[in-house]
Formats: structure tokens, sequence, C-alpha cells
């Protein structure tokens, strides 16, 4: 199996500061044709599929300042997830198109819905990935005064994915022959009607569109809490693992892995990428001086907010160059993020300020700055020593990034026998070497 490579599909970069950077695409705000573009990029580089992170409310409103300058992150101007990847499937033909939508916020048959249309508009590209919503903010859109606590959203979470599962089970492959001379368009015997009635949700079904190309659409996530992973052990496809060290990495690895014998699955159901900020050179000093120079475009007003944005902590400006504090990952937030930030500060002493900017590339994730061979290197060695079955890819600037990694990094990755030179076959299934999930209403 290929090493797989997903690649953030962001068109206004990851880097808090990178949009600023001369060589990054103007006016990058709800931009179709640079979206476009960065699809294109990324199924030129064979990649196994673009994500689309998602949220759903405008952040740090409260401070002018700070909004003025706001980062990516605070998504104050972005496509809705699943009509920009339906847009990108009428430009592209392989590649897998992945797209974020919260069980707290939303509803199955929404979700259900959305991604088979989206699996039929791509001819089998589309995933899931299931989040349970981190923003506090965002409840304030849905007509709640305060976010759900984070026990109700994770068992809101469970019943959610498996509604939605249900659902694109509702019709068997072959329920609709459309058959104009005997004038019978579909197979009354081939419908499911779910008939869900729990805690949360009560949905009778059928979902009102045929079975995806795909069976059913992959489904991620990215919680590494203990419900986190417990629920990426029940309902996941795939994983996107932040963890700043390759130990930590591996033990993250064995421990998801071991979790799926309990849910009858094989370790090779679950694929596990780690999110990695790659910053790719013709040398390794070239490198450096594209990541001081990305740095350097945020001021530490901003750098600051992030870290605590994060985090949930409240540092200020004065307290800068004191030394990040002896903090537990307990004392913290409850998202992998805030804990890998955290571990990562504690674990190599920084101060505040150097915390602050080590997050700006990707949240405290892997950073493999240099060469090609330099980057090749850490990346073999993460997948050849099961830290993850691949890598979620955010390479700045965009799009000249993602260009550099694919033209300096991609064939020395061919060249070690670990990355694909075509595509093989034509679902996001097939690229990541998972099965065609078999109805469990109508088997064959």
């Amino acid at each position: 199996m290929p090493m797989i490579l997903a690649a953030n599909a962001n068109a206004q970069g990851s880097h808090v500061g990178e949009w600023r950077h001369p060589d990054a695409w103007d006016r990058p705000a709800a931009n179709l044709a640079n979206a476009v573009r960065l699809a294109q990029i990324a199924e030129g580089g064979c990649f196994d599929l673009l994500f689309l992170a998602d949220g759903n409310g405008v952040r740090n409103m409260d401070k002018p300042d700070l909004f003025a300058a706001t980062s990516p992150s605070d998504r104050p101007g972005i496509f809705e997830p699943v009509t920009l990847l339906s847009a990108l499937a009428m430009a592209t033909s392989r590649i897998g198109l992945v797209a974020t939508t919260t069980t707290t916020y939303d509803e199955p048959f929404h979700v259900a819905r959305r991604f088979a249309s989206l699996d039929h508009i791509s001819g089998g590209r589309a995933g899931w990935n299931l989040v349970t919503t981190s923003n506090p903010g965002d409840a304030l859109n849905f007509s709640h005064d305060a976010h759900v606590p984070r026990d109700d959203r994770y068992e809101r979470a469970f019943e959610f994915a498996a509604v939605v599962k249900g659902l694109w089970d509702s019709w068997a492959d072959d329920a609709f022959p459309q058959d104009k001379a005997s004038g019978r368009f579909l197979d009354p015997a081939r419908v499911h009607a779910l008939n869900h009635h729990g805690k949360h949700f009560q949905v009778a079904g059928p979902l009102n569109a045929p079975r995806p190309p795909q069976g059913q659409p992959v489904v991620f996530s990215a919680g590494q809490s203990e419900t986190g992973k417990e629920l990426s052990a029940a309902m996941a496809d795939c994983v996107f693992a932040i963890e700043g060290t390759l130990p930590r990495a591996q033990a993250l690895y064995a421990d998801l892995k071991g979790r799926l014998a309990k849910h009858g699955r094989t370790p090779d159901s679950l694929k596990v990428l780690s999110g990695v900020t790659i910053i790719a050179g013709e040398t390794a000093a070239e490198a450096q001086a594209l990541s001081d120079e990305l740095d350097a475009l945020v001021p530490d007003a901003v750098a600051l907010d992030y870290l605590n944005k994060m985090t949930g902590l409240k540092f200020k400006l004065s307290t800068l160059d004191q030394p990040f504090p002896d903090l537990d990952t307990s004392e913290v937030g409850p998202t992998a993020i805030a804990q890998a930030i955290v571990a990562r500060a504690r674990g190599e002493g920084m101060s505040i300020r150097q915390a602050s900017r080590a997050i700006l590339p990707q949240m405290a994730g892997n950073l493999f700055v240099g060469s090609a061979t330099e980057v090749a290197d850490r990346m073999e060695e993460w997948y050849r020593g099961q830290g993850c079955d691949g890598f979620m890819i955010a390479a700045p600037v965009v799009p000249t990034g993602l260009e550099r990694f694919i033209r300096l990094v991609v064939p020395e990755l061919r060249r070690r026998g670990l990355f694909r030179t075509a595509y093989e076959g034509t679902t996001l299934r097939d690229h990541l070497g998972l099965p065609r999930p078999a109805n469990r209403f109508f088997p064959a």
C-alpha cells in the first residue's frame, strides 16, 4: 500500500501569515478559480484527496485590531465545503474530495444526503470528516445559548454516525432499474426504511438518493481524546492525527489500531494520517529562509491570540518572554490540538513567545523544513516506523508551496517506492485501499 497523501484545500493557506506573502494568491476569500487551480495541482501530483476544514462561525469579532488582520482559521470568507467540492468534482476526475461537517449542529439526514450526492456527482470520491465542533461560538448560530457539553456532543456523534451510515444503505445497488419498456422506475422490494428511534434522533428514511457509488462515502475523524478514539474505532475509515514527535505518533497509531478488533475490524480498515506542515526547498537553507519569512509576517499580538485560541489559555503580551507554564495537558481544552501544543511547548522548554511562533505553521503539529531529501527522510521514517499510514499536508505558500512539494519531494518519494506514479483506481476507497462496504440491509 503506497503512502497516503492528502492536501489541505484551504486556498487561504494554513500558516497564519502566509496570505500576506508576495507569492500567495491575491484576494483568496471565496475565490472559486483559486480553489479549482489548487485541486488540479494536487491531482496532477496524484494526491489521494483534498481536505476542507470548516466551522460555523466567524471568530475574533470582539477584538477589532485582530479581526482586521484575522487569520484564515477564523473563517470569515469561505465556501460551504460540500458546495465547493461539488464544483471541484467537475474540474477533476480522480482526486478524493473530503469535507468537514459537524454532528452537533446538523442533522443526520442532511449530512447523509449531501455526501451521497457528492459521491454521485464525483463518481465515488466523497469523504465526510466527522467533527463534534470545538469552537463554543458556533453554538450561538444554532439557537443555543452555550456550547453543547462535550460528553453530550460525543454521545450524539455516535448515534449521528450510525444513522448516516444506515441511511446510505437505504437502497440496494440494483434498486433503480429505470426500465422505460415496463414502466418500472424502481423496485419496491429493494428499499429499506430505517425507522430509527434513538435518544437524539428519530429518522424514518429512506434516504432520497440511490446508494452511493462507494457504497458509503469514506468517513474521517480527528478526535484524540479517549472518547474520540473510540468513535474513530467504531465509525471511521480514516483518522487525522496531530502528534509532534514520532514516539507519540507511534503510541497513538498502535492505540487506534488496537481498538479495532472489538468492533470486528482489521488493522488495515482504519488509516491514520499525520498532520504536517512541509516547507521544502532546493536546499535546507532556502526552506528555512521561507519558514522564517512567513513567521515574520505575523505580529506578536496575532500570534499570541492564535495560541490562546488554540489552547483556551489567556496569556498576555506582557508575558511573552516568560517560560511556558508547567501545565499538564489535562489543564487545557480537551482537543488534541490544544494538548499537542502544551506537550510540545513543555517538552522543548519554550517561552510563551516561542510557543506562539511554533504553532503558526499548523497548530503545533509536525513541521518538516528542509531539502527534498531531508523532507522525504522524515516522511519515510514516520511511515515505515508505524507512526502513520500517510500525511495530511499543508504546504505554505498557496499555491507555490504545494507546487514545490510536488516538484521536489514527490519524485524522491517515488524513487524510494513510497508513492504512486499514477492513479490505479477511480474512487477514494480505491486510493486508500479500503473495500466497498456491503449493504447491511441487502447483502449480496
